[in-house]
Protein backbone atom coordinates (compact mmCIF):
# COMPACT_ATOMS: atom_id res chain seq x y z
CA UNK A 1 0.00 0.00 0.00
CA UNK A 2 1.42 3.38 -0.59
CA UNK A 3 1.81 5.67 2.53
CA UNK A 4 -0.66 8.06 2.66
CA UNK A 5 -0.30 11.35 4.75
CA UNK A 6 -4.01 11.28 6.45
CA UNK A 7 -5.64 14.88 7.76
CA UNK A 8 -8.13 14.91 10.13
CA UNK A 9 -10.23 17.40 11.21
CA UNK A 10 -13.90 16.95 9.92
CA UNK A 11 -16.40 15.51 12.15
CA UNK A 12 -18.77 13.87 9.68
CA UNK A 13 -18.13 12.23 6.47
CA UNK A 14 -16.25 14.37 3.35
CA UNK A 15 -17.81 14.50 0.19
CA UNK A 16 -15.53 16.84 -1.89
CA UNK A 17 -11.65 17.43 -2.24
CA UNK A 18 -10.01 20.08 -4.54
CA UNK A 19 -6.46 21.02 -5.08
CA UNK A 20 -5.35 24.33 -5.19
CA UNK A 21 -3.89 25.75 -9.23
CA UNK A 22 -0.02 25.83 -7.45
CA UNK A 23 -0.61 22.29 -5.72
CA UNK A 24 0.24 23.77 -1.86
CA UNK A 25 -3.15 23.36 -0.74
CA UNK A 26 -6.10 21.11 -0.43
CA UNK A 27 -9.86 22.06 0.47
CA UNK A 28 -12.00 19.62 1.64
CA UNK A 29 -15.94 19.77 2.07
CA UNK A 30 -17.89 18.01 4.75
CA UNK A 31 -21.07 16.97 5.86
CA UNK A 32 -20.77 18.93 9.33
CA UNK A 33 -21.23 21.94 7.48
CA UNK A 34 -17.25 23.55 7.37
CA UNK A 35 -14.12 23.80 4.43
CA UNK A 36 -10.63 22.64 5.80
CA UNK A 37 -7.75 24.30 3.72
CA UNK A 38 -5.34 22.17 4.17
CA UNK A 39 -1.25 22.42 3.63
CA UNK A 40 -0.40 19.89 0.85
CA UNK A 41 2.56 18.66 2.35
CA UNK A 42 2.14 18.70 6.06
CA UNK A 43 -1.60 17.53 6.23
CA UNK A 44 -1.77 20.11 8.66
CA UNK A 45 -4.76 22.53 8.48
CA UNK A 46 -4.49 25.96 7.76
CA UNK A 47 -7.65 27.63 8.16
CA UNK A 48 -11.23 26.60 8.41
CA UNK A 49 -14.22 28.15 6.74
CA UNK A 50 -17.48 28.48 8.30
CA UNK A 51 -20.47 29.90 6.26
CA UNK A 52 -22.72 27.33 5.24
CA UNK A 53 -25.40 25.82 7.63
CA UNK A 54 -25.42 22.47 6.08
CA UNK A 55 -24.04 19.66 4.01
CA UNK A 56 -21.13 20.41 1.81
CA UNK A 57 -21.27 18.79 -1.75
CA UNK A 58 -18.48 20.47 -4.03
CA UNK A 59 -15.66 22.57 -3.35
CA UNK A 60 -14.04 24.06 -6.24
CA UNK A 61 -10.82 26.42 -6.51
CA UNK A 62 -10.80 29.66 -9.21
CA UNK A 63 -7.92 29.28 -11.50
CA UNK A 64 -5.97 32.05 -9.96
CA UNK A 65 -6.19 30.14 -6.94
CA UNK A 66 -7.40 33.11 -4.87
CA UNK A 67 -11.20 32.26 -4.48
CA UNK A 68 -12.65 29.19 -3.40
CA UNK A 69 -16.65 27.95 -4.57
CA UNK A 70 -18.65 25.68 -1.92
CA UNK A 71 -21.87 24.14 -2.71
CA UNK A 72 -24.42 23.24 -0.48
CA UNK A 73 -27.56 20.87 -0.01
CA UNK A 74 -29.52 23.94 1.03
CA UNK A 75 -29.08 25.51 -2.92
CA UNK A 76 -26.82 28.02 -1.98
CA UNK A 77 -23.22 28.28 -3.68
CA UNK A 78 -20.54 30.62 -1.38
CA UNK A 79 -17.67 32.33 -2.60
CA UNK A 80 -15.24 33.32 -0.59
CA UNK A 81 -11.48 33.97 -0.25
CA UNK A 82 -9.24 30.94 -0.06
CA UNK A 83 -6.93 31.80 2.95
CA UNK A 84 -8.92 34.63 4.88
CA UNK A 85 -12.59 33.71 4.87
CA UNK A 86 -13.87 36.69 3.46
CA UNK A 87 -17.26 36.73 1.71
CA UNK A 88 -17.18 37.04 -2.15
CA UNK A 89 -20.40 36.42 -3.42
CA UNK A 90 -23.50 34.09 -2.32
CA UNK A 91 -25.44 32.70 -5.41
CA UNK A 92 -28.88 31.51 -4.61
CA UNK A 93 -30.33 30.47 -8.01
CA UNK A 94 -30.39 26.75 -6.86
CA UNK A 95 -33.33 25.55 -5.08
CA UNK A 96 -32.06 21.87 -3.78
CA UNK A 97 -28.70 20.02 -3.45
CA UNK A 98 -25.65 21.67 -5.28
CA UNK A 99 -23.89 18.58 -6.16
CA UNK A 100 -21.11 19.66 -8.19
CA UNK A 101 -19.33 22.99 -9.46
CA UNK A 102 -16.54 23.47 -12.24
CA UNK A 103 -15.13 27.34 -12.94
CA UNK A 104 -14.30 28.50 -16.63
CA UNK A 105 -10.66 29.24 -17.40
CA UNK A 106 -10.80 32.01 -17.26
CA UNK A 107 -12.17 32.42 -13.96
CA UNK A 108 -15.16 34.89 -14.93
CA UNK A 109 -18.08 31.74 -14.85
CA UNK A 110 -18.69 28.95 -13.01
CA UNK A 111 -21.31 26.07 -13.99
CA UNK A 112 -23.14 24.54 -11.36
CA UNK A 113 -24.93 21.40 -11.24
CA UNK A 114 -28.51 20.65 -8.93
CA UNK A 115 -29.09 17.57 -7.75
CA UNK A 116 -32.22 15.89 -5.73
CA UNK A 117 -34.68 18.39 -6.20
CA UNK A 118 -33.48 20.55 -8.23
CA UNK A 119 -32.21 19.19 -11.58
CA UNK A 120 -30.72 22.12 -13.39
CA UNK A 121 -27.35 23.06 -14.76
CA UNK A 122 -27.00 27.07 -13.84
CA UNK A 123 -23.97 28.67 -16.22
CA UNK A 124 -23.57 32.55 -14.24
CA UNK A 125 -21.16 35.16 -13.65
CA UNK A 126 -18.68 34.48 -11.08
CA UNK A 127 -17.97 38.33 -10.09
CA UNK A 128 -21.90 39.59 -10.39
CA UNK A 129 -23.57 36.09 -9.65
CA UNK A 130 -25.60 36.81 -12.80
CA UNK A 131 -27.66 34.17 -14.58
CA UNK A 132 -26.27 33.51 -18.03
CA UNK A 133 -28.08 30.60 -18.68
CA UNK A 134 -29.73 27.44 -17.40
CA UNK A 135 -30.11 23.76 -18.62
CA UNK A 136 -33.01 22.00 -17.63
CA UNK A 137 -32.61 19.15 -19.76
CA UNK A 138 -30.80 16.90 -17.31
CA UNK A 139 -32.30 14.38 -14.39
CA UNK A 140 -29.71 15.07 -11.35
CA UNK A 141 -27.06 16.44 -12.26
CA UNK A 142 -23.54 14.16 -10.28
CA UNK A 143 -20.97 15.98 -11.96
CA UNK A 144 -20.29 19.01 -13.85
CA UNK A 145 -17.11 19.50 -15.36
CA UNK A 146 -16.01 22.30 -17.85
CA UNK A 147 -13.37 21.36 -20.78
CA UNK A 148 -9.49 22.24 -20.82
CA UNK A 149 -9.76 25.12 -23.08
CA UNK A 150 -13.39 26.09 -21.94
CA UNK A 151 -15.21 26.02 -25.11
CA UNK A 152 -17.59 22.89 -23.89
CA UNK A 153 -19.48 21.53 -20.48
CA UNK A 154 -20.09 18.03 -19.68
CA UNK A 155 -22.74 17.01 -17.07
CA UNK A 156 -23.22 13.17 -15.80
CA UNK A 157 -26.71 12.05 -14.73
CA UNK A 158 -29.02 9.92 -13.16
CA UNK A 159 -30.64 9.13 -16.23
CA UNK A 160 -27.98 7.42 -17.16
CA UNK A 161 -26.58 9.87 -19.52
CA UNK A 162 -23.36 12.64 -19.93
CA UNK A 163 -24.56 15.68 -22.03
CA UNK A 164 -21.83 17.67 -23.42
CA UNK A 165 -22.89 21.57 -24.79
CA UNK A 166 -21.25 24.56 -26.01
CA UNK A 167 -20.58 26.43 -22.93
CA UNK A 168 -21.22 29.95 -24.08
CA UNK A 169 -24.68 29.06 -25.80
CA UNK A 170 -25.80 26.15 -23.54
CA UNK A 171 -26.43 24.45 -27.59
CA UNK A 172 -26.42 20.72 -27.01
CA UNK A 173 -23.44 19.05 -29.06
CA UNK A 174 -24.02 15.60 -27.75
CA UNK A 175 -25.53 12.65 -25.37
CA UNK A 176 -23.47 9.95 -24.30
CA UNK A 177 -26.06 6.39 -23.08
CA UNK A 178 -23.59 3.83 -23.13
CA UNK A 179 -23.58 3.61 -19.34
CA UNK A 180 -26.04 1.16 -18.03
CA UNK A 181 -27.63 3.55 -15.09
CA UNK A 182 -26.89 6.38 -13.35
CA UNK A 183 -23.76 8.14 -14.35
CA UNK A 184 -21.78 9.89 -11.14
CA UNK A 185 -18.77 11.14 -12.17
CA UNK A 186 -16.63 12.17 -15.23
CA UNK A 187 -13.38 14.02 -16.13
CA UNK A 188 -11.32 15.21 -19.15
CA UNK A 189 -8.73 14.00 -20.97
CA UNK A 190 -5.96 16.53 -20.64
CA UNK A 191 -6.49 17.55 -24.43
CA UNK A 192 -10.17 17.57 -24.56
CA UNK A 193 -10.63 14.99 -26.80
CA UNK A 194 -12.12 12.54 -24.72
CA UNK A 195 -13.99 11.96 -21.16
CA UNK A 196 -13.90 9.22 -18.68
CA UNK A 197 -17.33 8.61 -16.85
CA UNK A 198 -18.25 6.24 -14.37
CA UNK A 199 -21.42 4.92 -12.95
CA UNK A 200 -23.59 2.80 -11.15
CA UNK A 201 -22.90 -0.27 -13.48
CA UNK A 202 -19.54 -0.13 -11.52
CA UNK A 203 -17.87 0.59 -15.47
CA UNK A 204 -15.32 3.10 -16.15
CA UNK A 205 -15.72 4.21 -19.79
CA UNK A 206 -13.03 6.45 -21.98
CA UNK A 207 -14.73 8.12 -25.16
CA UNK A 208 -14.60 10.50 -27.68
CA UNK A 209 -15.89 13.90 -26.54
CA UNK A 210 -16.92 14.44 -30.33
CA UNK A 211 -18.17 11.18 -32.53
CA UNK A 212 -19.12 9.63 -28.92
CA UNK A 213 -17.46 6.18 -30.06
CA UNK A 214 -16.20 4.52 -27.00
CA UNK A 215 -12.06 3.84 -26.47
CA UNK A 216 -11.75 1.59 -23.71
CA UNK A 217 -14.03 0.15 -21.13
CA UNK A 218 -12.53 -0.57 -17.55
CA UNK A 219 -14.45 -3.17 -15.28
CA UNK A 220 -11.49 -3.40 -12.52
CA UNK A 221 -14.24 -2.53 -9.74
CA UNK A 222 -16.91 -4.20 -8.06
CA UNK A 223 -19.53 -1.84 -6.97
CA UNK A 224 -20.71 2.01 -8.17
CA UNK A 225 -17.68 4.26 -9.06
CA UNK A 226 -18.20 7.23 -7.73
CA UNK A 227 -15.60 9.44 -8.63
CA UNK A 228 -13.08 9.70 -11.68
CA UNK A 229 -10.02 11.89 -12.53
CA UNK A 230 -7.20 11.97 -15.10
CA UNK A 231 -4.44 12.83 -14.33
CA UNK A 232 -3.02 16.47 -16.34
CA UNK A 233 0.13 15.19 -17.91
CA UNK A 234 -0.44 11.69 -19.70
CA UNK A 235 -3.05 9.03 -19.84
CA UNK A 236 -3.91 7.60 -16.18
CA UNK A 237 -6.95 7.67 -14.71
CA UNK A 238 -7.73 6.90 -11.23
CA UNK A 239 -11.11 5.93 -10.60
CA UNK A 240 -12.67 4.64 -6.88
CA UNK A 241 -16.09 4.34 -5.07
CA UNK A 242 -18.20 1.87 -3.38
CA UNK A 243 -15.95 -0.55 -3.34
CA UNK A 244 -13.61 1.81 -0.61
CA UNK A 245 -10.89 1.02 -3.51
CA UNK A 246 -9.49 3.53 -6.07
CA UNK A 247 -7.26 2.11 -8.66
CA UNK A 248 -4.88 3.74 -10.67
CA UNK A 249 -4.58 2.50 -14.68
CA UNK A 250 -3.87 3.38 -18.25
CA UNK A 251 -6.54 4.64 -20.01
CA UNK A 252 -4.80 3.24 -23.64
CA UNK A 253 -3.50 0.22 -22.48
CA UNK A 254 -6.18 -0.79 -19.88
CA UNK A 255 -3.02 -1.70 -17.67
CA UNK A 256 -3.75 -2.07 -13.88
CA UNK A 257 -0.91 0.31 -12.46
CA UNK A 258 -1.59 0.49 -8.79
CA UNK A 259 -4.72 -0.12 -6.35
CA UNK A 260 -5.21 2.17 -2.88
CA UNK A 261 -6.76 0.52 -0.28
CA UNK A 262 -6.34 3.06 2.51
CA UNK A 263 -10.25 4.08 3.04
CA UNK A 264 -11.89 1.67 5.44
CA UNK A 265 -16.15 2.74 3.53
CA UNK A 266 -17.54 4.42 -0.02
CA UNK A 267 -14.92 6.96 -1.52
CA UNK A 268 -16.51 9.96 -2.60
CA UNK A 269 -14.28 12.14 -4.16
CA UNK A 270 -10.68 12.49 -5.70
CA UNK A 271 -8.41 14.72 -7.49
CA UNK A 272 -5.01 14.51 -8.87
CA UNK A 273 -2.64 16.97 -7.39
CA UNK A 274 -1.51 19.69 -10.72
CA UNK A 275 1.93 17.68 -10.91
CA UNK A 276 0.30 14.16 -11.45
CA UNK A 277 2.69 12.56 -8.89
CA UNK A 278 -0.25 12.56 -5.82
CA UNK A 279 -3.90 11.92 -5.65
CA UNK A 280 -6.36 13.75 -2.76
CA UNK A 281 -9.17 11.38 -1.70
CA UNK A 282 -12.01 11.45 0.60
CA UNK A 283 -14.07 9.12 2.57
CA UNK A 284 -15.41 8.78 5.77
CA UNK A 285 -14.59 12.23 8.06
CA UNK A 286 -10.62 12.04 6.34
CA UNK A 287 -8.81 12.99 3.20
CA UNK A 288 -6.13 10.94 2.39
CA UNK A 289 -3.29 12.06 0.56
CA UNK A 290 -1.07 9.38 -1.43
CA UNK A 291 1.64 8.74 -4.29
CA UNK A 292 0.17 7.74 -6.89
CA UNK A 293 2.76 4.69 -8.31
CA UNK A 294 3.61 4.48 -11.24
CA UNK A 295 3.04 8.34 -12.57
CA UNK A 296 4.05 8.77 -15.82
CA UNK A 297 6.44 12.05 -14.35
Amino acid sequence: MSVATIYQGHSDNVFAVAWSPDGQHIASGSRDTTVHVWHANSGKCGYIFRGHVNCLLAVAWSPDGRRIASGSTDGTVLMWSAFTGQDCLTYGGHTRFVRSLSWSLDGKYIASGGEFGDNTIQVWNAITGQLLYMRGLQYRNFAVRWSPDGSRIAAANFDGTVQVWDAAMGRTLLVYDEHGGPVYSLAWSPDGSSIVSGGHDAVVRVWDAVTRETQYIYRGHSGPVKTVGWAQHGSNIASGGDDTTIQVWNCQTGAHIFTYQGHSKWVRSLEWSPNGKYIASAGECKVHVWRAEGNER
